[in-house]
């Protein structure tokens, strides 16, 4: 069994989390053990996601069990005075940088949806890569990480051990892809056929 490490944080967009967090968790849903433990983490307790979801995290940064695959999502920008929020505000906290460096470092796979390249940016773990974001955040992305390829038209990069995704729903088809990397692509085609996320091929 994988455990997957879901980063959660402030303004977070609900479904970055959400998609890849239904896709691991009904992934091989019949087996025993299930193939993924899916967790999710924060900085401090409770969290309130974009349109005040409130979530609860399973897990603290400085405590939770060791990660095999980690997943940072995205969501926010920059209020109308200029200060930002979500994944634009969690880019420049050190804690979230010294978290995602630290558990990467030992992790199987690293995966970011949407704006959560940024952060992966900041962190200095696309250098020489490359990568996709959301296309609103192109700009942003370029100056978090001005030595990573952006592939806007991508869905999904792979890196091999770090894998980046489009906005939003992309993230379900880099979860998918990387289920079937995993486990084989009968087990993803079975996933989004529960899911019944006819977008998959």
């Amino acid at each position: 069994m994988r455990t997957v490490a879901i980063l959660l944080f402030n303004e977070i967009e609900v479904l970055d989390f959400a998609g890849p967090f239904e896709v691991f968790g009904v992934a091989g849903r019949h087996d025993d053990p299930k193939p993924f433990r899916v967790v999710t983490v924060a900085e401090r307790g409770r969290v309130y996601a974009r349109n005040g979801l409130s979530l609860n995290p399973t897990y603290l940064l400085n405590d939770h069990p060791k990660t095999d695959i980690v997943i940072v999502p995205g969501g926010g920008g920059q209020h109308a005075d200029g200060t930002p929020y979500g994944s634009r505000r969690e880019m420049d906290n050190p804690a979230v940088l010294n978290w995602v460096r630290r558990t990467a470092a030992t992790a199987e796979l690293v995966l970011s949806v949407c704006t959560g390249s940024l952060i992966l940016g900041k962190a200095g773990l696309l250098d020489g890569l490359a990568a996709t974001t959301h296309f609103l955040a192109v700009d942003d992305m370029k100056k978090a990480a001005p030595n990573t390829e952006l592939h806007l038209s991508e869905r999904y990069v792979d890196n091999g051990k770090i894998i980046t995704s489009a906005g939003i729903s992309a993230g379900i088809d880099m979860s998918l892809y990387v289920v079937g990397r995993l486990l084989g692509k009968a087990v993803a085609d079975e996933t989004a056929r529960y899911m019944q996320y006819d977008y998959w091929k």
